[in-house]
């Protein structure tokens, strides 16, 4: 990433003098991370008296005028500007905006003030509105300031320690975890032993549950955005049934086992924090199968395989039933697993994905993602299961007839994926 350009127009020039040399911001221009040009706007005002507004036309306030803010614009603007107005009328910046925009190599920031400006201008001129909340201010300069600090954070160099970044929150969608320094004992107020410990896996669980608490109770929307698996300290589970299944009659039985479906299923499992993909196969035969094709992708260094194929590979275990496998995950992890069915069909009070990541944070215990091959798990499976999920459904009708392992990557992306 090359160094990121700020340009910033405003009729008030002062305000920008401690920002720019305070504190990270401060720093970071004096190395050169970030660069940024005051432009004051007066110096482009239409007459000798600096005059660089006039009243609203239908009443009102007053309003910055289009031709001093066009003339600055284009002696700074270069073939790669952005040209961004804060405005309370623009898209709400999120960090998702954030990092796109430090995509960008130079930003020019328009500040506005008194009514704000001529819409002409921004119509011809202005690439993106964006509003830091819903509140108004007395101008621009404050929201600009929260745009350039909100993206060189983002800049390598620019903050010390580059993980401190990572778990800020909403960077992975969930919320910061609390902090505490010295004295140990504040008020009566202890901080929390955990992170006193010396036990670093301690401190870094406690502080990953408490990222997923506080979110939970004060910003549960922000779920919907946020890979939830590393605030889980328990194991997650996927196993693909191939009995009971139905065919295409409604029939229960048992399907074949297939090659693609156990690599790009294992694939998707490593990739998304999977600790275990159980294939149920009631069939010696098939059983065997998986664990021929497991074992010969464990010797995949010494055969000149790709590594990474068998790693995820390693994942595989195979086994006779659901009940078997349940009993497995139950013993491994001394605690029942939380039992979750995926479906293609409308079944009763099952649950949306948010509800899931909730739920599944509240509880945090072993969790258990149940697929059914061929036609989808038998009836009676799901008379044995804690909760169902809501069926994958596009944006093109009824039609949901996904393959079993493009469904577990959609699901798996939309529990443990983060934006």
């Amino acid at each position: 990433m090359g160094i990121v350009r700020f340009s910033v127009v405003t009729a008030f020039p002062e305000y920008f003098e401690a920002f720019l040399n305070t504190s990270i911001i401060g720093r970071a221009v004096k190395e050169a991370k970030i660069e940024v040009e005051i432009v004051n706007l007066r110096d482009y005002a239409s007459n000798r008296y600096g005059q660089i507004d006039d009243y609203s036309y239908g009443g009102g306030g007053m309003v910055i005028m289009p031709e001093p803010l066009y003339k600055a614009l284009e002696d700074i603007k270069s073939a790669g500007s952005c040209v961004v107005y804060p405005s309370p009328q623009g898209v709400v910046l999120t960090q998702d905006l954030v990092e796109a925009l430090t995509k960008k190599d130079h930003i020019v920031l328009i500040c506005g003030h008194y009514e704000g400006i001529d819409e002409r201008f921004v119509e011809k001129c202005v690439d993106l509105e964006i509003s830091i909340g819903d509140y108004v201010l007395t101008g621009g300069e404050l929201p600009a300031m929260v745009i350039i600090d909100a993206i060189s954070r983002l800049i390598p160099g620019v903050v010390g320690k580059e993980e401190a970044v990572s778990e800020d929150s909403f960077y992975k969608g969930m919320l910061d975890y609390p902090h505490y320094t010295r004295p140990v004992n504040w008020q009566g107020l202890e901080v929390p032993k955990e992170l006193t410990s010396g036990n670093h896996q301690e401190a870094a669980t406690w502080r990953r549950r408490e990222a997923a608490a506080r979110t939970l109770r004060r910003r549960p929307d922000l779920l919907s955005r946020a890979g939830i698996r590393p605030y889980l300290t328990k194991g997650v589970y996927l196993m693909l049934a191939h009995y009971p299944v139905l065919n295409k009659s409604g029939n229960v039985v048992t399907s074949a086992v297939t090659g693609l479906d156990l690599h790009d299923i294992s694939r998707s499992c490593m990739t998304f924090g999977v600790d275990k993909f159980l294939v149920v196969t009631p069939l010696r035969l098939q059983r065997e199968m998986v664990s021929k094709i497991a074992g010969h992708w464990q010797k995949a260094h010494e055969m000149g395989l790709n590594p990474l194929r068998a790693e995820a590979l390693n994942l595989l275990k195979v086994i006779g039933s659901i009940d078997s496998g349940l009993a497995w995950i139950e013993k491994k992890e001394r605690e029942k697993p939380l039992v979750v069915a995926t479906t293609a069909k409308q079944v009763k009070g099952a649950l949306p994905y948010l509800e899931l990541k909730r739920i599944a944070l509240e509880k945090d215990v072993p969790l258990c993602i149940l697929f059914g091959t061929s036609w989808g798990l038998a009836d009676e499976v799901f008379d044995h299961v804690d909760l169902v999920l809501k069926p994958i459904m596009g944006g093109n009708g009824e039609y949901n007839h996904l393959s079993v392992r493009s469904a577990v990557a959609v699901v798996l992306d939309r529990l443990f994926g983060w934006r």
